[in-house]
């Protein structure tokens, strides 16, 4: 029973990423991806780690998509058009194709690498089995054992937020 549960949130969540990015709408693209975060906290939960789709819940598919969505609506986009005037300049070009595909690639060398090492039996480290089961123990390795990862995290959402505010802005003629 767990696995068809598993192969249905899995085939949920690819297919409604794959049909983010496919949209036209950007308000489509924005409700398809809390259907993509809720079959994700799905798949935690048969993960047997209900903090985590807890989490996956409340912060994305809670505070993070209520923000797209004020985007969105702020910026009044019923669809997609190709970038002009400054945007075009900046993004023009074959540039974007390249660097996405480069980000593939790297993508496929993961999966596959992860695959690899992952379906061998001493992939995990000895200790790894323990789960840490209260918020406690997650906050304390959080601000211990990961603080590095975790405040490189906040720094990428910093440079994101600055991103969108220079893609964002109007254009002024002098």
């Amino acid at each position: 029973m767990e696995a068809l549960l598993f192969w249905i949130l899995a085939a949920v969540t690819v297919g409604a990423s794959v049909l983010v990015v496919g949209q036209r709408n950007p308000m489509y693209s924005v409700l398809l991806l809390i259907v993509s975060f809720g079959a994700l906290s799905g798949l935690y939960i048969l993960l047997d780690a209900p903090f985590v789709a807890a989490i996956q819940i409340i912060i994305y598919a809670g505070a993070i998509m209520v923000l797209f969505l004020f985007v969105v609506m702020l910026l009044n986009v019923p669809t997609e058009d190709p970038p002009t005037g400054y945007h075009a300049r900046l993004l023009g070009g074959a540039g974007p194709r390249r660097f996405g595909a480069v980000l593939s690639a790297v993508l496929v060398f993961q999966l596959a690498w992860a695959l690899y090492y992952g379906l061998q039996p001493s992939a995990l480290p000895t200790g790894a089995g323990r789960h840490v089961t209260t918020v406690r123990e997650i906050g304390t390795r959080l601000f211990t054992e990961y603080a590095f990862a975790f405040e490189a995290t906040s720094v990428l959402i910093l440079v994101a937020m600055v991103g969108a505010i220079v893609l964002a802005r109007k254009e002024t003629r002098l």
